[in-house]
């Protein structure tokens, strides 16, 4: 065979390329991959040749039976990666295995421990469960059998069985195996459900075949014939259990492929249903026999064939049953799955995207089975209701509705079909009647979707329809997710429908684009109506809304320009569209296009600017021009951060929105947006501050008075009264507390300044552990600096919660640090295998107009332990002092700005000084670059990290 490492052109690898032919492999016969006769006469001679020496002889019969094993599995992995289909490989395999326990069966009884005339107590049958019973088997799957024996067990049975457990076990097999009788069995199948699955896939594979088969009908008689009910509601109950484990969300961007919502998992369960009602054999047998029309059948096959293909690879290129779809695998997978970049889209977004599309299929041949299951009264009623008599559905007020056992239901499938719209209706009369939704209607509408046409869009009636699913009621989350898990809300909403499954390649999303935009859409509304975590500023701004509906749209828009180029601008395009179908009057069409095209600039204005700086905060309020923009963009930014994922939404962010909101509202309030004029206003807010914490707590430090307007409107007033209570005019402090939302802990520095000193603090924090994830940088007016910095470890948890020991040496480390004598040595690294996915561009921008008097630093790169330290290195060597630095890290990128003056008090000045600069920061954002994520056979590919927030 050909060296993987060195293929030759004209001699592929046998695994690591594509045939050069585009075809796929054709159909398999095992006989031409395993030879089952020369096979035995090979394992016959080693018992021939070795008859004086049974180890010998065992050690060269496990040699032909390991080599037949991994011809059959080279074999398989080389026709998956010319393009044979999941499902097909776990055939081959499980095939392959077949012969290897039957040679090795044939070979124990008869050349080991043979039994010439067996007794009753000496017949055993080798039957094969679980997902090796099924017929399919992933390449790291483990190998479960069951003994079946007659009566009990005899020395010969369980000789035979050690001798082939530990045959199997040398030759690299995980087995799980059971020794049983068929009574046994069915007890045991009765008594537990997990049991009973794994029987309802038992196949034979070598033995005594009649006893075999004598189990297989006790078990339908005794275990399976009448009791589809209790089987159903276990399996559904066993299913709501492990979502629950696993994240109930379908949408996550590091799937587990096995285990999680849309999963293979699911679509198993599915078969172990339909198997269990309708009976069959092969996996196109049983689903054939099922409830689900010729698409519907083809749809389940086409998601187990890609299901199927991901875990063989995802197998085969981690060499472990790993199940997990991670960032360090997911571009490898799509490499060898054939998926390119395509335009803005790359190749492992696409992927994704596939997968997910795929996830959606699984959840509706779930919702079409339940239909079937309670039609035919098989699912038992659940909690109260299966005391109760069955009503008859009770008709509605709109013609086709009616009230099905608590769920709202249609009187046929024609209802979705004569007219389309009842899809949208079903939606908004569940809304309306506080009910669930019938899966018989679910079903309906999804055999009918391609009722939805433009020309049906354009009805006026449907677009009356459609603000109503999206503005009427209070839990607009609910019924979007209804709408978009049935396929109806991209088929109203095109622009919409573009981004449902889709996928960004960075570590900063939590959640497909979609599920992510309908959590921002269900944060608006939660925060309206006073639900779960509220935001004080949100509540106050909500009754002062002129257009909620514009707010509304353009949550539902804004993430409609992604994978098109520029989000913010394609967006806008997309959300015009969108609101012209909907018939909105043009300004508030302008408004929402407004809103989707800006809806990045506060939250990176917030957290990438000083805004306390007047041209911050003047060419913020220019950009916005109205009250009315400024609160719709603010809740629209705030929601849009809730759903990112968990613990994204913090208080510190929470607090630079409300700031710079609070400053660009006094700017338009005032009428003057200029920079005097905001300068003015920013004045007098300080003053205000300063005048209300003495009148709180009478004498306030002089360290403090000596602060710039920036200091004084930078923090509310408990954080000023907190930062006075701890400071002192002479001595060095070093103090902190934590946030009240436990999301970080804030940690104050002061003493005398000098050059180097931000290094020195952000060096000593970086060795010790911490993270940081803001820093407010102040020095006073006779030299001593106040600096804030927020803390995390590297769990995204506020650094040493719960550890006071640990903060005690940092805090003493931070102290030494001011007084000259920082900690040294290397940064302890932390980055794995998900993070080295990432290729990630270093960037640096240097530039003069974002401030009247600092240089403005933009650095972009991977985010490690340690860069801050790095980065203020570079500035203090180049005699730079830092007035203000905004540290953000978003997955595995950071995104630093800093406000810097020459040591005369100026900007950077000539283009040589800023060159330098430029080169000696991209050094070190390039310096310690991730080797890409390697198992020990390979490196594996790695994708761009996609600069999209």
């Amino acid at each position: 065979m050909t060296d993987t490492s060195t293929p030759a052109p004209k001699a592929p690898s046998l695994v690591e390329t594509r045939s050069p032919s585009k075809r796929r492999p054709g159909r398999w016969r095992i006989s031409n991959i395993i030879d089952g006769r020369a096979l035995r006469v090979k394992l016959t001679a080693a018992a021939q040749n070795n008859l004086g020496d049974p180890q010998v002889a065992r050690k060269v019969a496990i040699d032909h039976l390991h080599a037949a094993l991994f011809r059959g599995r080279m074999i398989a992995q080389e026709r998956l990666q010319q393009g044979a289909d999941g499902l097909d490989t776990a055939r081959l395999l499980c095939a392959v295995q077949d012969e290897v326990i039957h040679a090795l069966y044939d070979y124990t009884t008869t050349h080991v421990i043979r039994a010439r005339n067996p007794t009753e107590a000496e017949r055993i049958a080798i039957v094969a469960t679980g997902g090796y019973g099924r017929g399919v088997m992933a390449p790291s799957s483990d190998t479960d059998l069951l003994f079946l024996r007659a009566y009990k067990a005899s020395p010969h049975t369980e000789s035979v069985i050690e001798y082939m457990l530990y045959a199997m076990w040398d030759m690299g097999l995980k087995v799980g195996h059971a020794f049983r009788t068929p009574n046994e069995c069915v007890k045991l199948a009765a008594e537990d459900v997990t049991i009973k699955t794994s029987m309802l896939d038992t196949r034979f594979i070598c033995g005594d075949e009649v006893l075999a088969t004598d189990m297989f009908e006790l078990f339908q008689k005794e275990a399976v014939k009448g009791k589809d009910a209790q089987f159903i509601a276990n399996k559904l109950a066993e299913r709501d259990a492990r979502h629950a484990r696993h994240g109930d969300a379908r949408y996550v961007v590091e799937p587990n492929l096995k285990e999680g919502k849309g999963g293979l998992r699911d679509l198993q369960t599915l078969y172990w249903i339909t198997k269990h009602i309708y009976g069959g054999t092969t996996l196109e047998d049983v689903m054939r026999n099922g409830p689900f029309t010729d698409h519907e059948y083809a749809v389940f096959i086409r998601a187990a064939k890609f299901l199927w293909t991901v875990r063989c690879h995802l197998h085969f290129v981690t060499g472990r049953p790993e199940e997990r779809l991670g960032f360090d695998l997911q571009p490898e997978i799509a490499s060898r799955m054939g998926y390119r970049d395509r335009g803005e889209q790359q190749g492992v977004e696409r992927f994704m995207k596939r997968y997910f599309l795929i996830a959606k299929d699984v959840g509706g041949l779930t919702r079409i089975l339940a239909a079937k299951l309670e039609a035919d009264h098989k699912k038992k009623p659940e909690g109260l209701r299966r005391f109760l008599p069955v009503r008859a559905p009770q008709a509605l007020a709109e013609t086709g509705f009616t009230l099905d056992n608590g769920r709202i239901n249609v009187t046929s499938e024609d209802v979705m079909e004569t007219d389309p719209l009842n899809m949208l209706r079903l939606f908004t009369i569940a809304r309306r009647e506080g009910k669930d939704i019938h899966p018989d209607a679910l079903t309906a509408l999804t055999r009918n979707l391609r009722g939805i046409n433009e020309s049906v869009r354009e009805q006026p009636e449907a677009r009356r329809l459609v603000l109503e699913a999206i503005m009427g009621g209070d839990r607009p989350g609910q019924v979007l997710r209804w709408m978009n898990e049935s396929d109806l809300l991209g088929r109203l909403i095109p622009e919409f429908g573009g981004i449902v499954a889709q996928t960004q390649f960075n570590m900063y999303h939590h959640y497909t684009v979609d599920e992510h935009t309908i959590r921002a859409v269900a944060h608006i509304s939660d925060m309206e109506h006073g639900r779960r975590d509220r935001v004080a500023l949100v509540s106050e701004l909500f009754p002062l809304l002129e257009n909620r509906r514009a707010l509304y749209l353009a949550m539902l828009l804004h993430d409609t320009g992604k994978g098109k180029g520029d989000q913010q601008i394609e967006g806008a395009k997309t959300s015009t569209r969108a609101c012209e179908r909907l018939g909105l009057p043009q300004a508030e069409t302008e408004l929402v296009a407004w809103l989707v095209g800006h809806h990045l600039e506060m939250s990176e204005t917030a957290q990438k600017r000083d805004i306390s700086d007047p041209r911050t905060v003047a060419q913020f309020a220019e950009l916005v021009g109205s009250l009315e923009r400024l609160r719709l963009l603010y809740i629209l930014t705030v929601a849009d951060i809730k759903a990112v994922g968990p613990a994204v939404w913090n208080a510190w962010k929470g607090q630079l929105l409300a700031d710079l909101y609070n400053n660009t509202s006094a700017a338009l309030r005032g009428g003057r947006t200029d920079e005097a004029g905001v300068h003015a206003e920013l004045e007098a807010r300080a003053e205000r501050r300063r005048k209300a914490l003495v009148d709180e707590i009478g004498s306030v430090p002089t360290i403090m008075l000596e602060m710039e307007t920036a200091y004084w409107t930078g923090f509310d007033p408990d954080d000023l009264a907190w930062q006075a209570s701890v400071l002192t005019d002479n001595d060095d402090t070093v103090a902190h507390r934590y946030l009240a939302d436990g999301g970080a802990v804030a940690i104050i520095v002061s003493g005398a300044d000098r050059t180097g000193l931000f290094a020195d603090l952000a060096g000593t924090l970086a060795r010790l552990g911490a993270n940081v994830v803001s820093a407010q940088v102040f020095t006073s007016k006779s030299g001593r600096i106040v600096d804030i910095f927020m803390l995390q470890d590297n769990n995204k948890a506020a650094f040493a919660a719960g550890d006071a020991p640990r903060m005690e040496r940092l805090e003493a480390a931070m102290r030494d640090a001011l007084a000259g004598n920082p900690i040294t040595g290397d940064v302890k690294t932390r980055a794995g295998r998900r993070e080295a996915a990432f290729l990630v561009q270093p960037s640096v921008q240097i530039r003069d107009d974002l401030s009247a008097e600092y240089t403005v630093i933009d650095v972009g790169g991977r985010d490690r332990p340690g860069l801050l330290h790095e980065v203020a290195d570079v500035l203090a060597d180049m005699k730079l002092s830092i007035h203000s630095a905004h540290v953000g890290s978003y997955g595995e990128r950071v995104f630093d700005a800093f406000y810097v003056q020459n040591a005369k008090g100026q900007k950077l000045g000539t283009k040589a000084r800023k060159d330098s600069l430029k080169d000696r920061l991209l050094a070190v954002l390039g310096r310690e670059e991730l080797d890409a994520p390697h198992t020990p056979a390979r490196k594996l590919k790695r994708s761009r990290a996609v600069d999209s927030f």
